[in-house]
């Protein structure tokens, strides 16, 4: 590590390999279930019982970690004792914390019923993390401890390279953008490096807008220093003296801990004038969005940063050539930028060593929806989608329930059904099924799902965040979900479906940016794979999933009802009638279709 970024030292010193260690997660799903609250009982337990974050006998120290993944478990602890190894507790509450401090750090004998299981360690089985491996590691919020973990080795070796190496690096690796399409990065770097001009930015898109997606939020607060790093090497291989961070303001501790990281970075040297005493100079700053979806797409984004509204503007000239305020531009997502640091150190061959031939590395996806273990993997491009699901998130969850699609690519993606469930996951794969990889994000459906609801649900989100700017998207999409919303009320017609399929191709095929060319995805990809689900609506006024409200009809079963009054308990509006050794009828004008009495009933008795 060059001089200048070793000798400064920040408030907080990196753990000793040799001492004891107490890392909690303190990502914002820790956060929210009182890390800060456990966190303090460690400090406050490990004080009161003479134990210090010195080096010595009787020597622990407590540090804050970002996201591990697995969600459900916050609060996540990891206990490292160099004669134990390393035990990871969950769920943890600060009233745990004396028990834990007393018998596994001072007796050294772990407290097996708050281990974690079986799951958590398939959780992890099969995944490859690169990007994500340091965020349960390093303090977020400390560059001295980045840099003992190996911390911008990567930049001192890029400043050392000629531009056009660093960018062939990239190429070699293969790497594809990680935020939306896939181009490649290093081609893209190429085109920006080879424009005229000597002003020129670049910029880490942050603006993480998908429902359920946190990938890029969680790496932001967990590891920022990669990504920093990552772009400080992607402005030198370009030529860049000021780039941007563009995050979303609902984002404040990634803020936060972003801030700090560009400050620390400063201060050592590995950011500012002259970086690491190589003549390069480069500064970033911060810019906060305000949650415009559309503010993903590139152009939108540079409006943005240039203080106008985000709305996208027609391509060519491409930002390469002609992009914030009208300089030569190049815009990367965190994932990307955070993978950056890994081909360099390791070299491009390396890198496109691991996934498929044309889908390089690891990709990161946020998993929510009907699975047993919610949360955040990475894995290596190609495993399959049914791996993720059941080997990885440990299945779909409840009685009678079982897998029957994922919609992939967030809500401008498309829906994989059951029967492709052993689909390889890499960009050409996804987009030959009618998906795409997108940013990550995954929802994964049971066979309580009604597909036509789904469509119109992500089409009301696109339709919403629509800038409006161009016809086709403002119009099309309005007319699109005012036909699925016919559908799953009962009102649908024949051809309804042919004019959605007619109407979509029009907004992919016409629509000013990526947002209307994609929105159509989760209505044609359900046609496509559930074309019996819309027959259904249309021509029967019969939701086959039981989802679609005004196409219910809730009647017991006398076969199967054991008449146990459940259901009236559990009816928040008292539309059951019962009596002891009678069945439950539902009286359906009381009714408000909530399906509070399906899920209580344990014996399936309502239909």
């Amino acid at each position: 590590m060059p001089k200048a970024a070793a000798t400064k030292k920040t408030k907080q010193k990196p753990v000793p390999k040799d001492m004891a260690k107490v890392m909690i997660c303190m990502g914002t799903g820790g956060m929210s279930a009182g890390a800060g609250e456990v966190f303090a009982a460690f400090e406050e337990g490990l004080a009161q019982r003479n134990i210090s974050a010195t080096i010595g006998p009787r020597s622990c120290k407590v540090k804050r970690t970002g996201c591990r993944g697995l969600c459900a478990m916050d609060v996540l602890v990891d206990i490292d004792i160099p004669e134990l190894g390393l035990h990871t507790y969950k769920q943890v509450k600060s009233e745990m914390v004396p028990e834990i401090i007393d018998q596994h750090i001072l007796e050294l004998q772990p407290v097996e019923k708050w281990l974690t299981g079986d799951d958590y360690h398939k959780f992890h089985d099969k995944q490859q993390r690169m990007v994500m491996f340091k965020c349960g590691i390093v303090d977020p919020e400390s560059i001295d401890d980045y840099i003992a973990e190996g911390g911008y080795k990567a930049l001192a070796k890029a400043l050392k390279m000629e531009p056009e190496e660093v960018i062939e690096e990239v190429k070699k690796s293969g790497i594809r953008g990680r935020g939306g399409a896939g181009f490649p990065t290093g081609m893209k770097w190429g085109f920006c490096r080879a424009a005229p001009g000597n002003l020129k930015y670049i910029i880490v898109n942050a603006d993480e807008g998908d429902p359920g997606a946190f990938m890029d939020r969680s790496l932001l607060e967990g590891n920022p220093h990669s990504v920093l790093e990552g772009l400080i090497i992607g402005a030198y291989a370009i030529g860049c003296l000021n780039g941007y961070f563009y995050c979303r303001a609902e984002y404040p501790l990634a803020l936060r801990r972003l801030e700090i990281a560009i400050k620390e970075a400063n201060e050592h040297g590995c950011l500012g004038e002259n970086i690491l005493g190589s003549g390069f100079s480069f500064q970033a700053a911060i810019k906060e969005g305000a949650g415009a979806f559309v503010c993903g797409e590139e152009t939108a984004l540079m409006a943005s940063i240039e203080g106008k509204r985000g709305m996208p503007r027609p391509r060519p000239p491409f930002p390469a050539h002609q992009g914030l305020w009208k300089k030569p531009s190049n815009i990367n997502n965190v994932e990307t930028f955070a993978n950056i640091p890994f081909i360099i150190n390791n070299g491009g061959d390396w890198y496109a060593s691991h996934g498929t031939d044309k889908s390089k590395g690891s990709k990161v996806f946020a998993l929510t929806g009907r699975i047993k273990n919610t949360g955040l993997i990475e894995v290596p491009m190609g495993i399959t989608l049914k791996e993720i699901v059941f080997d990885i998130c440990g299945g779909v969850p409840g009685r009678n329930r079982e897998f029957k699609a994922a919609q992939m690519g967030g809500p401008s993606g498309g829906c994989i059904p059951k029967e492709l469930i052993d689909i390889p996951i890499d960009y050409d794969s996804l987009v030959e099924a009618g998906a795409i990889m997108g940013s990550g994000g995954v929802v994964i459906m049971d066979n309580t799902a009604c597909m036509v609801d789904m469509a119109r649900f992500f089409l009301a989100f696109t339709q919403q965040e629509s800038c409006g700017k161009c016809v086709p998207c403002r119009i099309g999409t309005k007319t699109m979900l005012e036909i699925l919303t016919r559908i799953t009320e009962g009102n649908g017609k024949e051809g309804d479906v042919e004019l959605l399929v007619s109407l979509a191709n029009d907004i992919k095929g016409s629509s000013l940016c990526g947002l209307g060319q994609t929105a159509p995805n989760p209505v044609l990809s359900t046609i496509r794979y559930y074309r019996d689900e819309y027959d259904a609506h249309i021509r029967e006024k019969r939701c086959p999933a039981c989802a679609c409200k005004a196409l219910l009809k809730f009647e017991v079963i006398e076969d199967l009802c054991k008449m146990c009054g459940i259901c009236l308990r559990q009816c928040p509006v008292e539309a059951v009638i019962w009596k002891p050794k009678t069945k439950a009828v539902i009286v359906k004008d009381k009714c408000i279709k909530c399906q509070t009495c399906i899920d209580a009933c344990p014996f399936l008795a309502i239909n």
